[in-house]
């Protein structure tokens, strides 16, 4: 029998779920609040690799993942004028080896959703903690006030249960000197299962589809300065303006791309960061996912990370018997080989994914277009998926 069995987990995105589900097949009783008013539909795609493979079979998921896998069926990198430069398969593109699956995030969502037990509180946010010696007192945006034995954060890169828990995010947040932006636009490249990528110095721009449909959606990835960076600019006009000025006079379709901005419902944009910490545990309340050690969404590991975390921590508080002390310090101890084998993905991949200077992009399309001519290729490009896949297995997961 487990002591401390009510968990509340602050957070319904991936690594939220899949904690809920493993804490509900150990004998828990997860509460899960969400600041939105029901499961994320939709947005970008993600990838689900190496370990966290192993997670969803023991989930038994692996089908309806293989069923709701994006298919995308090549990549291309282009140059200003659109002309082709390199081409390659889809997986190859996306550095995806040994049945990784590639879906969309929101499609991840409500397949955990549908596969979870818990009690949830969707609309609401923690706003306060007061841990005792017995439990944690919750006191929500809405004015609700309970206690529960644990307290789990997992709601993201800018955790406001971190905050509450720990300390102001400056304390934790490395910057890796780059911004993001995505949305949603019209499929005007007619792309089908395609993803075109366009590199200019310090800029990166791509669009993909998951389907033969009218929309698409587009990705920028640029340069912000030194590694402390710029501040983000706060509300969405400002981030448009940011993101406007930093591709101003590029080429390819990134204007048309760019127009679509201030219509798209889903615009995201944020910095490249990570999040380094000492520890993952307060007393009764732990951090999972991004929350506790976002690798940035260049290392292409987040939703591996978010979903074998979550398998480790449930196990591991069930393996001490809900004795939160023991489990959280196991928890730690299990993942921070994987976490920091992971997190060095991030600015490795972003040297590549950014190119500084233009001649270092003239360099890269150079190659990239001598590579694309080269027999042999493929050996080549499993060089460089290498260490996604040594990362993305870098954990022998325990049978809890």
């Amino acid at each position: 029998m487990n002591e401390n069995t009510t968990v509340l987990i602050s957070g319904a995105g991936i690594a939220g779920l899949t904690l809920a589900y493993w804490l509900r097949r150990h004998g828990f009783e997860p509460t899960v609040v969400e600041r939105a008013p029901a499961i994320r539909a939709g947005g970008y795609k993600v990838d689900i690799r190496g370990a966290a493979l192993t997670v969803a079979e023991r989930m038994g998921l692996m089908d309806e993942i293989r069923a709701r896998v994006t298919g995308v069926r090549s990549g291309t990198v282009v140059n200003a004028a659109g002309r082709q430069v390199a081409s390659m398969d889809g997986d190859t593109f996306g550095g995806r080896v040994h049945g990784d699956a590639e879906l969309l995030r929101g499609d991840l969502h409500q397949l955990l959703y549908k596969n979870t037990d818990a009690e949830y509180l969707f609309g609401d946010s923690i706003v306060g903690l007061t841990q005792t010696d017995t439990g944690v007192e919750v006191a929500f945006e809405s004015g609700l006030v309970r206690t529960f034995d644990l307290v789990v954060g997992s709601d993201g890169l800018h955790s406001a249960t971190r905050a509450l828990a720990f300390g102001p995010e400056e304390e934790f947040l490395r910057d890796l000197g780059h911004r993001i932006a995505i949305f949603g636009v019209p499929n005007h490249l007619g792309l089908d299962r395609e993803e075109v990528t366009f590199i200019g110095p310090g800029r990166t721009a791509l669009a993909y589809s998951t389907g033969d449909g009218a929309d698409a959606k587009a990705m920028f990835l640029f340069r912000s300065g030194e590694s402390d960076g710029t501040a983000v600019p706060r509300g969405r006009e400002a981030q448009e303006r940011a993101l406007a000025a930093a591709y101003e006079g590029e080429g390819w379709e990134v204007p048309r791309l760019l127009d679509a901005m201030s219509a798209a419902p889903d615009f995201y944009f944020d910095a490249v960061a990570q999040v380094h910490m000492d520890r993952w545990s307060s007393g009764r309340v732990a951090l999972l996912g991004d929350a506790a050690y976002c690798a940035s969404p260049a290392s292409g590991q987040g939703t591996s990370l978010a979903m074998v975390g979550a398998y480790v921590l449930a196990g591991e508080l069930a393996a001490a018997g809900g004795d939160h002390r023991a489990g959280f310090a196991a928890y730690e101890r299990e993942m921070q080989p994987f976490v920091e084998r992971n997190q060095k993905l991030g600015p490795a991949n972003l040297k590549r994914m950014v190119m500084r200077t233009a001649g270092a992009v003239r360099m890269s399309m150079a190659m990239l277009g001598l590579m694309n001519r080269m027999p042999g290729r493929e050996r080549l490009m499993a060089k460089v998926i290498a260490p996604i896949h040594a990362a993305a297995t870098a954990i022998a997961l325990k049978e809890y």
